[in-house]
């Protein structure tokens, strides 16, 4: 089963993704013991941000002072 605080980190990094403007359809976004991976391949919507590379850089920021993220792996390639 899975672990609560796992289920309600990886709702906090889906909503992380989706207020920068970043698109994750083609992303695996989840965490697992704490330690959030990003995989896949990330872009951005219509109007969002040009550098996907830097608001990924700075998601990953974010999220690391979360208390139940304890750390974030980033593997994908970033679409503009």
């Amino acid at each position: 089963m899975a672990d609560p605080n796992d289920v309600a980190a990886t709702k906090a990094v889906r909503q992380e993704f989706s207020k920068r403007g970043l698109d994750t359809t083609r992303a695996d976004l989840r965490v697992t013991h704490g330690i959030a991976y990003i995989r896949g391949s990330i872009g951005t919507i219509k109007g969002g941000p040009q550098d996907v590379r830097a608001e990924l850089e700075t998601i990953a920021k974010v999220l690391r002072t979360r208390p139940n993220i304890k750390d974030v792996i980033v593997d994908c390639t970033m679409r503009s």
